[in-house]
């Protein structure tokens, strides 16, 4: 339990709803330390019936680490990072099926976590609903410590130890070779990261693979591939698995360094967006010791 919230289990492998909290009020001095040890212990939080302009959006993320600014680039020089939308709204209207822009939403339905394709990934996603559909559209969450934790010994042999590149053409090119050719998706040089991490916090292990990865170190790019998608779907098993159907008002953080995460098809023809802002990680959330084994193994 709790001592500052009130909380109640989304799974029973992790993940927790956090009652009566307003996270516009949140003070770094008083409430954001009880709430990093939930977000370290729990994996996933979510808290309901919350009105989170973008200034407090960004001030919540804040907390937990740099403003992640994919956009930094196109920006004016001095101009800060904005929440970002995951839309099919432009001004428009509503993307069609086939578009380009919803291609790259229907890619975000891969297994992943963010930004393991950039030189410092997320720590952290806080995803706020705007607007929802009727039907579909949920965000899933996989808790790659409780898969870990519970996976049979030799699958774990297979994997430990290994080193995974990353990079975000890859998990686009499994939908459409236009999509993967945008320059959006190569901007940044593949990445290499530990296939285990070590939460530095509490020393729990959890898988660290997404549909970003296009290469296994010591392994043929097909048995590379083979091992990937063998890992996803242990870790994507129902025991392992949160499903959220959305609610305007809704905030859904999770840790990335531990979880897995997708969105759900939809009716194309109606409108969804989810206000998303991205934190990266420092040190003390392990990216140090991730840096380390990459370059021992290197």
């Amino acid at each position: 339990m709790s001592a500052l919230f009130e909380i109640s289990p989304l799974t029973g492998s992790f993940g927790v709803a956090v009652h009566n909290f307003n996270l516009s009020k949140i003070s770094a001095e008083k409430d954001y330390p009880e709430l990093r040890k939930l977000f370290e212990d729990h994996s996933a939080l979510l808290f309901r019936n919350q009105s989170l302009p973008p200034e407090d959006h960004l001030r919540l993320a804040q907390l937990f680490g740099p403003i992640e600014d994919r956009k930094k680039d196109e920006r004016q020089p001095g101009a800060a990072p904005e929440v970002s939308l995951v839309s099919n709204e432009t001004d428009a209207g509503v993307t069609g099926e086939m578009d380009l822009h919803t291609l790259h939403l229907q890619a975000n339905q891969q297994w992943h976590i963010d930004s393991t394709f950039m030189p410092v990934p997320s720590l952290c996603n806080v995803l706020a609903a705007k607007v929802v559909t009727t039907e579909g559209g949920q965000t899933e969450l996989a808790s790659t410590r409780a898969a870990w934790a519970a996976m049979p010994e030799d699958l774990r042999q297979r994997i430990k130890g290994r080193i995974l590149g990353h990079n975000y053409r890859r998990s686009r090119e499994r939908i459409s070779m236009e999509l993967a050719n945008l320059p959006m998706f190569n901007k940044w040089p593949a990445q290499r990261w530990p296939a285990v991490w070590a939460n530095p916090v509490n020393g729990q292990e959890a898988l660290y693979i997404a549909s970003h990865v296009f290469e296994v170190e010591g392994l043929s790019p097909a048995e590379g591939d083979a091992l990937v998608d063998e890992l996803i779907a242990f870790c994507t098993q129902p025991q392992f698995v949160y499903s959220h159907q959305w609610q305007v008002g809704d905030v859904l953080m999770w840790d990335q360094r531990a979880t897995l995460h997708r969105g759900m098809p939809w009716p194309y023809e109606q409108p969804r967006t989810l206000a998303s802002v991205c934190c990266s990680m420092t040190g003390s959330d392990g990216l140090e010791a991730a840096r380390r084994v990459v370059g021992q193994a290197g």
